[in-house]
This record gives C-alpha cells, sequence and structure tokens, in this order.
C-alpha cells in the first residue's frame, strides 16, 4: 500500500484507481473489478461473468448476458494497458503525493523558512460569484474592491471553490472551461491550491483522475522552446515519467493554469494549427490554445485564472463558465483574523481597528492585505508601541515595510533591534533599489521580475532575499529544466508604495531627470516643466505643493487609474508623520503646516475638465491619504441631514459625494441637477448612476466622454439601473454607440431610455437597433424625439424592432426629419410577429397623406399591437383619415388613443366620427386640438 493510500485511508476516504474510473460492469452496475469485455462491445467484472456463465469463460459458448449475442469473450485493451502498466496506480499515489507537499503549506507574503503555515488551518472561505462585471478590465484594481465592497447586499449566489465545475441548478450545459479572474492578491492562487489539496487528499472532485497545476510563471521560462503536452507534463511534473500517452486518453484529467495575467505567451486562438495528438510537438501557445479550444483531449477539463486586465485573452466562445473571486464578506474577514491569532483579545482588537477606517475596511476584501494588516497591527499591539494606530493606507504601508526591515535585523543581526531612526544606509540603499525596481515597472504594468530586471536596478539574490516579505522569491524545484529565479512584490499596492518612496526620494534629492521623464507629457509644457524643476537646491523643497499637482494632474489623465494608488501614496509620504516613521529614507522637505495646506488647498481646486469623472474620485482619496477629513466630515452631515443642502457644493465636494453615494444603499432616485454645483461639479457625480434604479440626467451638459461612466452603470455586475434619462445633451453618435455597448451586456436591465435632443443621427439608430437585437434586450421605452434620425435611421431601427429578442413598448420618434419612407419601415415592424409595440409618436414629421396610408396597412396587421398613435402636425387631410378609419374598422384593432392634432379641418374627420360611433369600436380618445 502507498503512503498516499494509507494517508487517504486513516481519513476514512479511498482514491479512485484508474480500474474504477474506465467504465462500469453492465451486470453488478458497480465500477469494474479486473476488467473483460465481449467483441459485441459490453464489459465486465471477470468474477461477474463468471458467476452468470457458472463456468470458466474462456470457451465463449454462451451468449451475452447483456445482447444475447455469442462473441467471443476478450480481454478489452483498456484492461491489458492497465495489466501492462502495473505501476500505475503507484505513480498517480506518488503525483497525490508530490501535490499535497507543494500546497498544504503556504507563505502568506514572505518565504522565510520556518513562516510557512498549513494551508487548511488558516484557510477561509472566498467569495466566488458566477459571472464578471465587464467594466472592471478598465478600471485601477482598488477601485474594483471598492465595487466589491458592497457585494453582500447583492444577494448573488455564491459558488464554493470545490464546485468550480459544477453546474448551478437549471444548468444543463457541461462545464469543461472555467475562466476565474479577481484582483492581485484577492485569493485566485489560495483558491487553486486548496482546490488542488482537496483533490491529493481525497477529499473532492475524486471523479478526477488525473488534476495538472501548471503556473504561467513556469511556463514563461521556457515559452521558446517546442514540447508535445506529455513531455510538457514530464517537465513539470516528473512523477509523470511513466506515465504514456494512452493513460492520457482515458484517464479524466484536470489541467489548472494559474495566473493568465503573468503570462508573456502569445495566444492567439485565431490560428490555424491544429494539434490533436498529446506526442505531437508544437509551441506553447499553439499546445495551450488546442488544449482550450477542444481539438487536444477534448475531454479534458481547464482552469485558468487570471487578473481581470488580462481575462479578455480567452475568447467567450472558448470558456463554459466565468467566476469571479471577490475576496472576503465583512464576515470572513473576521474569520479570517480569528483563525489567524489565537489570541482572541489581538483579533479582536485589530478587528474593531479596521472598522474605524473606511479604507482599510475595503482593501481586507484581499487576504493579501488582511496579512499585511495583521503582521502590522499585532507588531504595534505585541511590542506595546506608543501612538495612535494606522488608518490611512500611507500610514499602514510605511509601517509594513518598517516590520520587514525589523524582521530582517532579527534575522539577521546579532545585535539589539534598532529603532525606524536608525535605518542603516544599506537599509536604505537596498529599499530605494526596490522602490527604482517598483517605478519602472509600474507604467507598463510589469508585475513578475527576473534576476535581470533586479540587476538593471543594482539589486542582487542576496539583497532580494533578505528583504523577502517585501520582493518574493518564487522557486520551482519541481521543474529540473526551470533553474531561474522569478521574483514578484507580494501586492501591487506594495509595488506602487515602494515606487511612490522612490519617486519621493527622488524629489527631494534633485533627480531631476527621473522627475522630468515621469511629469513631461507633451512638448507644450516641456518648457515650464524644466524651469520649475531645475532650480536650486535650497528653493526645492517649496516646490512640494508643484510636484504633488503635477503628479496629480498625470493620474488624472490616465484612461484606467493606473497611477491612482501611486498619487495616493505620494499625497501620504508628505505628511512629517510618515517621513518620520520612515527613518530618512525620503529625505528633507518642506511638509510646515504651510505647505500642507496648499498642497491640500490645490487638491480641493483641482481642475478636472475633460477628465474621466471616475479618475476625479481619486482627489478625494488623496486629501484622506493627507489626514484632510474636511469635505468627508461635510458630506456626511449634508446625508445626515437628508439632502437638504442649502450651500453650493464644491467640485471636490461633488467627488466625495460620488464616492460616498457608490459606497451607501442602492438609491431610489438620483436627481442629478437638484445639487447646487458648478457644470464641473455637477459631471464629477456622475459616478453615482452605478447605484441608483432610476438616474435623471437630462440637460447636465453631458457629452461622450460621461457616456462610459453611464455605460459602466448598465454594465456592471449587478446594474441597478431600471430607467435613464439622458436627454437635452449634447452625446452625438459616438456616445450612443457607447450607450448601445452597455445595453448589449447580460447584466444590463435597463427599461427606460430617453435620447431626446442629443444630437443623433442614423448612426445611433444603427448602434441602438443592433442593442435591441441583443439577447436579452430588456428596454421597454425609447425616446429618440428632436434628433435628426432621417429616413435612413428610422429604417435601421425598424429592423431591430422585428427582432424576437426585442421588447420594446414605446417609441417616440418626433420631429426626427421623417417623411412616408419611415412610415413603410414602420408598418414593417407593426406587421411582424415579433412585434410588442404600443406606443408610437410620429409627431411633427412630413409624413403626408402617403405617410399615413402605408401605416395604416401594419395597424390592419392581425399581429400589430399598437394602442396609442401620435400623428400631431403630420401636414395630413381627409385621406389620412379615411386610411386610418379603414385600419380601426378591422378586427382586431388595439388602437385606444389617436392623437391628430394641427392636421385637419372638420370636414375631413367625418370618417373618425363616423367610426366612433360603431359600438364595436375600440377608439377611446381621439385627440383634435
Amino acid at each position: 500500500m502507498s503512503r498516499e493510500t494509507d494517508a487517504l485511508q486513516r481519513k476514512g476516504k479511498r482514491p479512485v484507481s484508474m480500474e474504477e474510473q474506465l467504465s462500469s460492469c453492465a451486470l453488478c452496475q458497480d465500477v469494474l473489478r479486473d476488467p473483460v469485455s465481449t467483441s459485441c462491445g459490453h464489459w465486465f467484472c471477470r468474477q461477474c461473468i463468471s458467476s452468470y456463465w457458472d463456468q470458466s469463460p474462456s470457451s465463449g459458448e454462451y451468449s451475452c448476458p447483456q445482447c444475447g449475442k455469442r462473441p467471443r469473450l476478450q480481454i478489452s485493451s483498456q484492461s491489458r494497458s492497465v495489466t501492462a502498466d502495473r505501476g500505475l496506480q503507484e505513480v498517480l499515489d506518488e503525483h497525490r503525493i508530490s501535490l499535497r507537499e507543494r500546497c498544504e503549506h503556504v507563505t502568506e507574503g514572505s518565504d522565510e523558512a520556518g513562516r510557512r503555515t498549513l494551508l487548511n488551518r488558516i484557510y477561509t472561505e472566498l467569495y466566488i460569484t458566477e459571472g464578471q462585471s465587464e467594466e472592471v478590465n478598465s478600471q485601477h484594481e482598488v477601485r474594483q474592491l471598492e465595487t466589491a465592497s458592497r457585494m453582500e447586499s447583492l444577494h448573488e449566489t455564491p459558488i464554493k471553490c470545490q464546485d468550480i465545475f459544477k453546474a448551478l441548478p437549471g444548468q444543463q450545459k457541461p462545464i469543461r472551461v472555467v475562466l476565474t479572474s479577481g484582483v492581485a492578491g484577492v485569493g485566485k492562487t489560495f483558491s487553486v491550491q486548496k482546490f488542488t489539496l482537496d483533490w491529493a487528499e481525497g477529499s473532492e472532485n475524486q471523479d478526477v483522475s488525473l488534476l495538472v497545476l501548471l503556473s504561467f510563471r513556469e511556463l514563461n521560462l521556457i515559452r521558446d522552446e517546442r514540447y508535445s503536452l506529455l513531455e510538457l507534463l514530464r517537465v513539470f511534473h516528473p512523477t509523470f515519467q511513466k506515465v504514456r500517452a494512452q493513460t492520457l486518453a482515458v484517464c479524466k484529467l484536470l489541467f489548472i493554469f494559474d495566473g493568465l495575467d503573468e503570462s508573456r505567451l502569445s495566444l492567439d486562438f485565431n490560428i490555424s494549427e491544429a494539434v490533436s495528438d498529446v506526442s505531437e510537438k508544437s509551441s506553447l501557445n499553439v499546445l495551450l490554445t488546442n488544449l482550450i479550444k477542444g481539438n487536444l483531449l477534448p475531454s479534458a477539463l481547464i482552469w485558468i485564472t487570471s487578473r481581470p486586465a488580462a481575462a479578455n485573452q480567452i475568447p467567450a466562445s472558448c470558456v463554459d463558465r466565468v467566476t469571479e473571486v471577490r475576496g472576503f464578506t465583512d464576515a470572513q474577514k473576521e474569520e479570517y483574523f480569528r483563525r489567524r491569532f489565537s489570541d482572541e483579545d489581538l483579533s479582536s482588537r485589530i478587528i474593531s481597528h479596521i472598522k474605524t477606517s473606511r479604507s482599510l475596511h475595503i482593501m481586507c476584501l484581499i487576504p493579501v492585505f488582511c496579512w499585511i494588516t495583521a503582521t502590522v497591527l499585532e507588531n504595534m499591539m505585541r511590542t506595546g508601541q506608543r501612538g495612535e494606530l494606522p488608518k490611512t493606507l500611507t500610514d499602514m504601508y510605511s509601517h509594513f515595510l518598517l516590520v520587514q526591515t525589523k524582521r530582517k535585523k532579527n534575522k539577521y543581526d546579532e545585535g539589539p533591534q534598532m529603532s525606524p531612526e536608525e535605518l542603516t544606509r544599506s537599509d536604505r540603499e537596498v529599499l530605494l533599489k526596490l522602490g527604482r525596481l517598483a517605478f519602472e515597472h509600474l507604467e507598463n504594468g510589469n508585475i513578475m521580475f527576473y534576476q535581470e530586471d533586479l540587476e538593471r536596478c543594482g539589486l542582487d539574490v542576496t539583497e532580494a532575499s533578505v528583504y523577502s516579505g517585501v520582493c518574493t522569491e518564487i522557486f520551482k524545484r519541481e521543474s529540473v529544466i526551470l533553474q531561474k529565479t522569478v521574483y514578484c512584490f507580494v501586492h501591487l499596492s506594495v509595488q506602487e508604495c515602494l515606487a511612490a518612496v522612490y519617486m519621493f526620494h527622488c524629489f527631494t534629492n534633485c533627480n531631476t531627470d527621473v522627475i522630468e521623464a515621469f511629469l513631461i507629457e507633451d512638448n507644450n509644457r516641456e518648457s515650464s516643466t524644466n524651469s520649475s524643476l531645475r532650480t536650486k537646491k535650497s528653493s526645492r523643497p517649496r516646490l512640494l505643493s508643484v510636484f504633488l499637482k503635477r503628479a496629480m494632474e498625470k493620474s488624472l489623465k490616465s484612461p484606467n487609474g493606473h497611477l491612482d494608488l501611486f498619487v495616493r501614496f505620494l499625497h501620504g509620504l508628505s505628511l512629517e508623520s510618515n517621513q518620520r516613521l520612515l527613518g530618512g529614507l525620503l529625505g528633507q522637505t518642506d511638509n510646515s503646516p504651510e505647505m500642507i495646506q496648499r498642497v491640500i488647498k490645490n487638491l480641493k481646486r483641482m481642475n478636472s475638465d475633460g477628465i474621466s469623472p471616475d479618475r476625479s474620485i481619486n482627489i478625494f482619496h488623496c486629501l484622506m491619504e493627507m489626514n484632510d477629513l474636511s469635505v468627508h466630515q461635510d458630506i456626511q452631515d449634508l446625508l445626515k441631514s437628508q439632502n437638504r443642502w442649502g450651500v453650493k457644493l464644491s467640485d471636490i465636494h461633488c467627488s466625495a459625494l460620488a464616492y460616498m453615494l457608490q459606497m451607501s444603499e442602492v438609491l431610489d432616485v438620483f436627481y442629478l441637477k437638484k445639487y447646487d454645483t458648478s457644470d464641473q461639479g455637477r459631471v464629477r457625480l456622475i459616478p453615482a448612476v452605478r447605484n441608483c434604479r432610476k438616474a435623471e440626467l437630462y440637460c447636465c451638459g453631458l457629452s461622450e466622454t460621461h457616456c462610459e461612466v453611464v455605460a459602466s452603470a448598465l454594465r456592471s455586475n449587478p446594474s441597478h439601473l431600471r430607467q435613464l434619462d439622458l436627454s437635452r445633451n449634447k452625446l452625438q453618435d459616438s456616445g450612443v454607440e457607447l450607450l448601445s455597448a452597455g445595453l448589449k451586456s447580460p447584466n444590463c436591465r435597463l427599461e427606460f431610455l430617453g435620447l431626446g435632443e442629443c444630437g443623433l443621427s442614423e448612426i445611433s439608430c444603427s448602434s441602438l437597433a443592433s442593442a435591441l437585437n441583443s439577447n436579452p434586450s430588456h428596454l421597454r421605452v425609447l425616446i429618440l424625439s428632436h434628433n435628426k434620425l432621417q429616413d435612413s435611421g428610422v429604417e435601421l431601427l425598424s429592423v431591430g424592432l422585428q427582432s424576437p429578442n426585442c421588447r420594446l413598448e414605446t417609441l417616440r420618434l418626433g420631429e426626427c426629419g421623417l417623411s412616408d419612407i419611415s412610415c413603410s419601415s414602420l408598418a414593417s415592424a407593426l406587421r411582424s410577429n415579433h412585434s410588442r409595440l404600443k406606443q408610437l409618436d410620429l409627431s411633427n414629421n412630413k409624413l403626408q397623406d402617403s405617410g399615413v396610408e402605408l401605416l395604416s396597412a401594419g395597424l390592419k396587421s392581425p399581429n400589430c399591437r399598437l394602442e396609442t398613435l401620435w400623428l400631431s402636425h403630420c401636414g395630413l387631410s381627409g385621406i389620412s383619415c379615411s386610411s386610418l378609419a379603414s385600419a380601426l374598422n378591422d378586427n382586431p384593432s388595439h388602437l385606444r388613443v389617436l392623437i391628430l392634432s394641427n392636421n385637419l379641418r372638420d370636414s375631413d374627420l367625418t370618417p373618425l366620427f363616423d367610426l366612433q360611433r360603431d359600438p364595436n369600436c375600440r377608439l377611446e380618445r381621439l385627440g383634435l386640438w
């Protein structure tokens, strides 16, 4: 008996053997034992068939108990395979042991020997949901955490990690490929480890016969080599040396590819090269794409994890289930700290503290930040350090860097522990080198580093490993080919903090080359930048406010906010308390109360014209990092007064309010014009639409720039918006194109959309028709009045109205430059057996009698469900009345309201008056004023 089998049996569990997974016996209906088959294709346990025939089965003179035929008995080819490979079960047991040893311990952040923890002791269930918010790909990950912080009130159905391949109730399609996304440090790799450990220990997913765990970090190191799939498995899992190609064909395999965002492969799913043989050599790109597409081992299960920004590398057509790891709920946060510390009083104090800071509480959604927080607060509480516990991110991360330095000293220095102010020169040099590494790779999005990257910044392997709590060394010893060490920061936020430390140090030490390279955005501003930076060192401290203002301006122009947290750290580091904490690491600068107030005033007056409203919210966060709570307190007071403002809101107040409204309970109505503020302030409030059911945004000076924020609200998971009025804004066709993309999202539940007087043309009709054709489309009311749509636009729109997916009931096209040609298109839509239109407004268009005649033909159709028709100011005569009367006289006619004002003389109306006197007429209102 193998060690693994013995371990599983002690737990009351038994690993499922290869023979048990091949098939079931046609007689006993159990897993096969010593399997044999007949030439007619039926499978039996040898003992079952022997008992059935009551003599030796070798004679082959008896009929098959399944079909009655008289075949010869034969040992199956699968049985021969298992018999010939007598060591296969031992190989699989060795593989389970290898995976168990690899996954049963974890290192939270640091990779120091002796600090490894049993996964099952600290593992806290994560909040995983089916589906993914589509907008997150373009957002900074901290913004995504803020959105996710409201997840407990959304009543979503969570999925347990071990059930990732199990269909939910009502789902019929088998799940073969699962894509799981989540921000850095949220627990994707922990989930993979837990899933793998449960399988290796025999407690979960035992229908899987072979689990293969691979990371893109490892695959990067051989990305230029050619392998067959079988060779690839043997490279990364040496226990597979005895596994043959035939075995892979009969096994139920599960491949886990962890960390797609770290991949440096070129995954091209349009490539035509097909690979279906596990022994065929090819590039890694071709192997992986064929495996995911199902050309190679089509029955194999695939699980891919990724950060959101990289998840779209896998086409939706190749994925059966998309899940999102949201991190910890509030209850799970508390469970994490209680499981981590046996001291109940300590865990309770830590839990109480993080609840006092909104920023810390939100960040504790991710396990890595829980570890950072626990590391800092445990150190401060156990050592009895005086002073206030950290409440801002900058304060927390400054303490974190300090704790790591102290740990290094305790480990490598025999002398007494030194105070923060006594950081040695070598300490500062190493941290600044790490800061340079962090900064230089921040803008291009690199989160993985190799030895040459470290050496380029003056770091050697010894220095990096000494500071292992900050820069983690990840080395996969199981693969002899991978003799290359990989480094990364424990979390993206740590990289951003160290980058800010380095940048601040460059500022205080007059490293103008680095500062200019970062701040210069275009040639027009280069000269003014140079003149302001290239000043005498004695006058440099007075430029702190200018430096921070320029850094904020650059971050605001980032389309995805990738510098948001970096700039928040920069502002936090300007405080004397954090500079003192880091013991001279940042250098000397003017952080007098007067200078700090100047920085705060700059933030409050920051001009964000042409900037995405989402970016503007970071200005408010920077104020919080500088411990300026005035804006936050103002907004809290205003919210407590139940929105009875009585004061004009500044732009920064609007940014703060937008953030706080998004963090509050879902609003019933968000009425933008009720807030007394400037046009720019009103624009900054737009992100609040993500957290309301009805948004009244008409006549607010909005443009295409703001449509992306509204579209992201439609794509959000879940999307709360049901009614949206954007009328009398200069959205143009480009803005409606963005909105239509949001309407197509499966998360969108919008029922009312107002786009009257928005400067639209026929191009918008094409976009909207495509949205109406999407599945599902929930839109019931569409207002397009006072736009120059022309007949060509209505023709495009009518195609969408005839779609079986379209649910539109009200369409208003008043004053859109239409003629009788539009009536022909609309009549076709009314005749469609998919028509759901109940209200149609065509007022103030030159339809003429010819147009109404065409429209009346549609009204006569038995498929027409129209109940209200507006035709005022359409240039009609008695001919139109006769056409309409004829249509209304047909059975059935659902029309209840007909508005014909400002068209006809009394004598023209005789046919309609006569019709109204008919007791069978359903017309209830005839508008003639």
